[in-house]
């Protein structure tokens, strides 16, 4: 959206998604779905993921987005260190080559130069670290809190935190189909992350992160029909490897299952 503030756009991903869950939710028949035994982690959490967004708009305003998607793509590494510790979801030697490999995936289709390291690199580096550690909070709520509730709260700190200074970058949405992908942006934030809290509740965190390497294949995908470009080679490449990385980590997660349902070891 060339029209719009990034600030404006942030701000109606978060408030169109609140208004959207409010609305399907319905928080005034089900009281109970404000109610949180982690408030303080629910607020926790829902600023680290606007922070994480925050520094990546300014850390793309000095680097190429290759570069920006390249750091951001370590969380799957970040979030599988941190999983043992605190989680107590160890990770098998053929998740972690599951993980490199698709990293390998991304750095194919990312290409990122190999010049002077710009300083606004480690606000690419903070924005993966939040996120990182996002994601190991989204899987502690799932253990106490109900998806709903915990969708409750990451749209409203968002709203209310960009409340105050979007009048400071507002600009009058200059047609009605403008207006249309904001609130489109906004249902696509809330489905997404209830889908996101959702799998958190099935699925370790170690696994899960890895799928961030998606956005890669669904970015090329997008951008070949609506604006025409044409994916390169080593994107093809790259794409079909990130692809191949996931299958693998879907296929070890059902194992998993399999053996923790029927009593045996469960797979590395």
């Amino acid at each position: 959206m060339q029209t719009m503030d990034p600030v404006q756009v942030v701000w109606a991903r978060y408030t169109g998604a609140f208004v959207l869950a409010m609305f399907f939710l319905n928080p005034v028949s089900k009281p109970g779905m404000m109610v949180t035994r982690r408030p303080w982690m629910q607020i926790g959490r829902s600023a680290l993921l606007l922070l994480s967004t925050v520094l990546n708009f300014i850390a793309l305003r000095y680097l190429q987005l290759d570069e920006v998607l390249s750091v951001m793509f370590s969380t799957p590494f970040i979030v599988a260190v941190l999983s043992g510790p605190i989680l107590g979801e160890w990770v098998g030697w053929r998740r972690w080559i599951a993980i490199c490999v698709g990293f390998f995936g991304v750095l194919l289709v990312a290409r990122p130069g190999f010049g002077g390291i710009h300083p606004a690199a480690l606000l690419a580096v903070g924005s993966a670290i939040c996120y990182a550690v996002y994601v190991i909070i989204t899987r502690l709520l799932a253990r106490t809190d109900s998806s709903e509730t915990t969708l409750f709260y990451s749209n409203l700190v968002g709203a209310l935190a960009l409340a105050p200074v979007v009048p400071f970058f507002w600009s009058t949405p200059p047609s009605y189909f403008v207006i249309g992908l904001m609130v489109f942006i906004g249902a696509c934030g809330s489905v997404g992350h209830y889908l996101l809290i959702q799998g958190h509740r099935l699925a370790p965190a170690s696994t899960l992160a890895p799928f961030i390497y998606t956005q890669m294949v669904w970015t090329t995908a997008l951008g070949f029909l609506v604006f025409g470009d044409v994916p390169h080679f080593w994107t093809i490449v790259g794409g079909v490897i990130v692809v191949a990385s996931g299958l693998y980590l879907l296929n070890r997660e059902r194992q998993v299952g399999k053996a923790a349902s029927s009593g045996g070891t469960p797979p590395e």
